[in-house]
């Protein structure tokens, strides 16, 4: 088959919104061969292709007077063109969440390059699925992530060590006042005659208990460095003079302000512009995670697009789980959520019915579900429409949590990792790791296991399934897979490292992502309460592990 063009048409199709030509064509042809569209589809309503002498149209109609229109060659075979539309007439709404010409315009880019996905340049189609498409417009790059990771363990790296000469400096000019403080206040005893009088009874050590040292600013020996003994330092001992000068503390704390609580903040804000900027997200500041995984934290989310439908529906599930080294699970708890956002007036009033003839009878003991006080719980009970009391409408750009529900079992984990670090006895240390999918019905995309190697030396690899990462400036290691399922349910990492302490790769943390909701909770149809008419939705369906170790 050779396709020409590709074309979505309103007005009945006498405008042409989009067209995407595959082969060498001008635009003269292409606009002569679009005008004679709709002419030709007046004579034969009842079929979705027409042919003139030298090309074929196969269409098919779309919401609101629209259609989605292929040209071919006269020689291609009718039956792949029937199914590149029938496909590319999935990836139209899937792209711009709506059929209606307003949202084709907005989307006119996304548009073009999901039809290059099905087409390739020559008109011929590629062997591809919509789930395929979706995801290789989403861009996703294993590499850029890499980087990125890089460079959050770069800036958490920065920040702990800022935060930490920042506290050091801070205790540092306390203890310095302290001292100054409470010794001045007993120098009106001591007699005031010659260089003892001043010094406070004898030569002592600058920054000992009798004196107010430039050590307890700058650290151990600065003052003996700068002054030579204490002895031949008449300022050693200045905090014990009979009315000590308020100015002296005072003009040091402020000449260290850099490092002080003031400082300190003013560098947290000027990092978190800088992760705002480079949209790394608030759940990266974990200094136990380097790599900027979101491991420890609940999942970042990155600034939401303007909608384009009427309502947004997000299916969670939230997962904590915790396992010893052996792989085995200490604790597990699945908390999910079904939250509701209506954009537009024509989101306001709807039902979202919810599978849970099929659910309430696979979810066992154990399973908890509630609604929100809100929704009319007789109405969820009986038929699983999720709708608020009274008829009253949903609440414009404000989401809504109409549906909750809990599992806190062992088998709520979807897959187990365990840790055998091993002493050698020769200062190296031999580490195995496994995971293993413990159910077979889940797919677990991007996973990352994360861990500490003690040492900022590379790990000496034996063998290993998947891809790893380290990071010599934290002196952590990340293990990568693209997908665990039920065609690759286990894997393994054997590695060597120098050390003695096995206690340093824990505590182990897990990150992913997955669609693969432990609860088989499905949203059937989002409708309109009065008409029972359909309301276009964006719907994200999503398990973010909130906290998942081997400790």
């Amino acid at each position: 088959m050779v396709v020409l063009s590709a074309s979505i048409l309103s007005n009945r199709g006498s405008k042409p919104l989009v067209s995407r030509q595959f082969v060498e064509m001008n635009r003269l042809r292409v606009e002569g061969l679009l005008a004679a569209f709709p002419k030709l589809m007046g004579h034969s309503k009842q079929h979705t292709f027409v042919e003139t002498d030298a090309v074929r149209y196969v269409y098919q109609p779309l919401e609101n007077n629209m259609f989605l229109l292929l040209i071919t060659t006269k020689a291609s075979n009718i039956v792949e063109d029937l199914g590149t539309l029938r496909l590319l007439a999935k990836v139209v709404p899937d792209v711009t969440g709506s059929v209606s010409e307003h949202a084709v315009n907005e989307h006119a880019f996304e548009i073009i390059f999901a039809f290059d996905e099905v087409l390739t340049t020559g008109g011929y189609k590629e062997d591809i699925s919509p789930s395929t498409i979706r995801t290789n417009l989403e861009m996703h790059s294993h590499e850029e992530e890499m980087a990125l990771m890089l460079k959050k363990s770069k800036e958490d790296a920065a920040r702990e060590q800022m935060q930490s000469q920042a506290k050091a400096i801070k205790d540092r000019q306390m203890a310095a006042l302290r001292d100054s403080l409470m010794h001045g206040g007993n120098a009106s005893a001591r007699p005031q005659t010659g260089m003892v009088g001043f010094g406070g009874g004898g030569p002592q050590r600058p920054g000992g208990p009798g004196g107010f040292s430039m050590d307890n600013v700058f650290g151990q020996g600065a003052g003996a460095g700068a002054f030579g003994e204490p002895s031949d330092n008449p300022y050693a001992n200045l905090g014990k003079s009979k009315e000590p000068e308020p100015e002296a503390p005072k003009v040091m704390a402020k000449g260290m302000k850099l490092g002080g609580v003031g400082g300190t903040k003013k560098k947290d804000s000027l990092m978190a512009g800088m992760l705002a900027e480079d949209n790394l997200g608030s759940g990266f500041g974990n200094a136990a995670d380097p790599f900027g995984l979101g491991i420890g934290a609940p999942a970042a989310m990155a600034a939401p697009a303007a909608p384009s439908a009427p309502a947004t529906i997000l299916v969670e599930e939230r997962v904590v789980v915790q396992m010893s080294r052996e792989g085995e699970v200490k604790s597990s708890e699945v908390k999910g959520s079904i939250t509701y956002t209506a954009n537009t007036k024509a989101g306001e009033m709807a039902n979202v019915v919810v599978n849970k003839s099929v659910y309430a009878g696979k979810c066992g003991a154990g399973w908890s579900f509630a609604t929100h006080p809100k929704v009319d719980k007789a109405s969820y009970e009986k038929s699983g429409v999720l709708v608020l009391k009274g008829g009253k409408p949903y609440p414009i750009g404000r989401p809504v949590g109409i549906l909750k529900w809990n599992y806190a079992q062992e088998d709520s984990a979807p897959f187990t990792v365990t840790c055998w670090p091993e002493d050698e006895g020769s200062g190296a240390i031999n580490v195995n790791m496994e995971f293993e999918l413990q159910r077979k019905d889940a797919v677990i995309t991007d996973v990352n296991i994360l861990f500490p190697l003690g040492t900022t030396d590379p790990p000496a690899i034996e063998s290993i399934d998947g891809q790893y990462k380290h990071d010599p400036h934290t002196g952590m290691m990340c293990w990568h897979h693209d997908v665990i399922d039920a065609n690759n349910s286990s894997g393994s990492l054997e590695f060597s490292i120098a050390g003695d302490d096995v206690d340093v790769f824990f505590p182990v943390q897990i990150a992913f992502t997955s669609q693969s909701l432990m609860c088989p909770m499905e949203i059937t149809s989002v409708v309109n309460t009065t008409s029972g008419a359909a309301i276009p939705n964006n719907m994200t369906v999503r398990v973010v592990p909130e906290s998942y170790q081997c400790v």
